[in-house]
């Protein structure tokens, strides 16, 4: 009784916590492809990703992250990819300048 009282409180040894970052299948959006990944953090998930796009035969890819919390990870890469959309919208061209946004 009290081993399984202790294992309740305190783990029973195997690792129980959240996956670093969860990956959503790519999506492509104005000739860019788009990979959430959502950081699992306190039990919550933050709103993070890449946004990649063939340039001249050469793969530029920039990251990007947020300090959104979502309770699930679905919310997370949905809004994820949402912000994603944002972010291609806004800086256009000028997207991989930086390698990050």
């Amino acid at each position: 009784m009290f081993k399984k009282l202790f294992q309740s409180l305190l783990g029973n040894g195997e690792n129980t916590s959240s996956p670093a970052a969860v990956a959503a299948d790519p999506v492509t959006y104005k000739d860019v492809t788009i990979t959430a990944t959502p950081p699992a953090e306190g039990g919550q998930f933050k709103t993070a990703g890449t946004i990649s796009q063939v340039i001249d035969g050469v793969e530029k890819k920039t990251e990007f992250i947020r300090a959104d919390n979502h309770a699930t990870a679905d919310a997370a890469i949905e809004h994820s990819v949402n912000k994603a959309k944002q972010i291609v919208d806004e800086r256009g061209a000028s997207l991989f300048e930086s390698e990050r946004c």
